[in-house]
């Protein structure tokens, strides 16, 4: 009896690490090239959207908080990224794959991981808030959330959010192909962002933008880096904003 204890319990242990799912250094094994055409389309429609998106993500920063410009050209903004996902060509929703080599849709996790990406942020809110710079960065960007109409903010930071997965973990992946996918999509996230002229938006774009890529690779489709980023913007949406409502850091 003494002898079988210990083997079931080492049964145990080996079952729940084989349910664990692969870390961020995993990458799907590579599917079948896209015909010729399809990548010629997608990587046309990706570099008009990429530019039209953000222009239009720039200009609508450049507008009064809770005004008819704001909320309109961020809503549009998102569906320019979304209508110019679908018509680059077929995304893929994507799989975890466990240790023991199981696939199941991300949900869990992804969540999961939106909150840990979130727990990070609000440790460096505390330490924006003794950076000048950043710390005005912040602030202007969470006027936006602060004298907003609360469903609008929700649904147009929600709506932008699904958007720029299918765009920058989506479309514009698949039209990087094999050529440093992560890399480029998330260069090409921290430059839209950038486009905003606010360097805590830029900093944000990279960090969320790395994390974001590298479950692309992890899970070969869009459902995971979309949940996260959803879920992280609304944490960020409902909790950031009190952190810098009390007077800045000396």
């Amino acid at each position: 009896m003494s002898g079988g204890l210990p083997a079931r319990l080492g049964a145990v242990r080996d079952r729940a690490r084989g349910l664990l799912p692969r870390g961020l250094g995993y990458a799907v094994p590579a599917r079948d090239p896209e015909p010729e055409a399809v990548v010629r389309r997608r990587r046309r429609t990706v570099g008009v959207v990429c530019v039209a998106g953000a222009g239009m993500l720039g200009v609508s920063l450049s507008t009064e908080p809770d005004s008819p410009q704001f909320y309109g050209l961020t809503l549009a903004t998102a569906a320019t990224w979304a209508l110019g996902s679908l018509a680059s060509g077929p995304l893929h929703q994507g799989w975890i794959e466990t240790q023991d080599g199981a696939r199941r849709r991300p949900v869990i996790v992804p969540v999961a991981t939106g909150v840990g990406a979130f727990g990070c942020f609000v440790a460096g809110a505390f330490v924006a808030r003794r950076v000048p710079v950043l710390d005005a960065a912040v602030r202007r960007v969470l006027r936006f959330a602060e004298e907003g109409t609360a469903p609008l903010v929700v649904l147009t930071t929600l709506a932008n959010g699904a958007a720029e997965e299918l765009f920058f973990r989506g479309a514009l992946y698949e039209a990087v192909g094999e050529r440093h996918p992560v890399l480029v999509s998330t260069v090409a996230y921290t430059a839209t962002t950038a486009a905003s002229r606010n360097p805590s938006l830029a900093l944000a774009g990279a960090v969320m933008g790395t994390l974001l890529g590298l479950q692309r690779r992890a899970t070969g489709g869009i459902q995971a880096p979309m949940l996260t980023h959803l879920t992280w913007s609304a944490l960020m949406l409902r909790y950031l904003p009190p952190l810098f409502r009390s007077p800045r850091v000396s």
